[in-house]
């Protein structure tokens, strides 16, 4: 079982009733929880003013955890990006600490690539389930629905014990028929991603990770943009080189949007079709990957070196051949 240290980076917790049914969930798998001073702080929408805040991850960095959760995504990260600790925070992943989160903190995941670039000085940090989405959501009744979610709860399993190697997923047939039949997709190439909204904002900063990302697989994912949005983001990328510089990319779950009969037919299907016509075929496109705001989520490895193959409908991203830990 794993000592977990839980910190709130970014926007405050709103619902205390699920941060504490987190907590308790967690200690009843057997894990030591250990709780930030500030995690319940709140200063306007934030848990509590820059410096709070930026004093919590220098804690979380220095506690010794073996996990180190967010409470809660929200905004926040990206006023701090100047002023992070990463010295401390690339020391704690060397240490074997793991930093999970997802959300807003893909700007810190982002950052820390740009410190520290890809091959052997690159670190690894988990994009996966914060605590009051992922572990304290209400009970479901629902056996074919659990709460927390098994797959979500597997893989964070896997993470803790280190018998993580990879993650797969059923791919649609639609996808399949643009891939011409390749099997290797990606070899030993860069995983990097998450939230597309905060990956967008990025762009053109000093925290942009551009040569440790190149020839990478992109994994993105978003909650609440209309599918007009996700595919402005998508050119922004497109547009700027980032997208065609990749070996494929990987499309989450994009959920709590709403079409509006002026839509006519124009849904996220069709921004799909249009990026992979944007690509030409040379960067595949897949979609389905359990990942996003939403119950069922594997964990990623951002920063690690992965496979990208396909088994007949199946997806697999591996890792297990390469350290993730340092």
């Amino acid at each position: 079982m794993a000592r977990i240290y839980i910190y709130s980076p970014s926007g405050a917790v709103r619902d205390r009733a699920a941060f504490q049914r987190g907590v308790k969930r967690l200690q009843a798998l057997g894990h030591t929880v250990e709780i930030d001073p500030d995690a319940l702080t709140r200063h306007q929408r934030f848990a509590g003013d820059d410096s709070t805040r930026l004093a919590a991850i220098a804690r979380a960095a220095v506690s010794g955890a073996d996990v180190l959760l967010t409470s809660r995504g929200g905004y926040g990260i990206t006023r701090l990006l100047p002023h992070l600790p990463y010295r401390q925070l690339i020391r704690a992943v060397r240490a074997g600490t793991r930093w999970v989160g997802f959300s807003d903190f893909t700007a810190l995941q982002l950052a820390l690539l740009a410190q520290t670039g890809g091959g052997d000085g690159h670190v690894v940090t988990w994009a996966g389930p914060a605590l009051c989405e992922g572990f304290g959501a209400p009970a479901s009744t629902d056996p074919k629905n659990p709460v927390p979610d098994d797959i979500m709860l597997a893989c964070f399993d896997d993470l803790v014990s280190g018998a993580g190697e990879g993650a797969g997923w059923r791919l649609p047939a639609r996808d399949l028929t643009t891939l011409d039949g390749k099997i290797r997709l990606a070899h030993d190439a860069t995983l990097w991603g998450g939230n597309l909204t905060m990956i967008a904002s990025m762009l053109g900063t000093l925290w942009w990770p551009d040569q440790a990302v190149q020839g990478g697989v992109l994994f993105l994912e978003d909650v609440g943009e209309h599918p007009y949005r996700i595919e402005r983001m998508l050119a922004q990328l497109l547009h700027a080189g980032v997208l065609k510089r990749q070996r494929a990319v990987l499309l989450g779950q994009f959920t709590s949007y709403r079409l509006t009969p002026f839509d006519r037919g124009y849904k996220l299907a069709a921004v799909v079709d249009w990026l992979r016509g944007q690509l030409g075929g040379k960067v595949p496109v897949l979609t389905g990957l359990p990942f996003g705001h939403v119950p069922t989520k594997v964990l990623l490895p951002v920063g690690a070196k992965v496979d990208l193959f396909i088994q007949g409908r199946e997806a697999l991203v591996c890792w297990g051949h390469a350290a993730v830990g340092v």
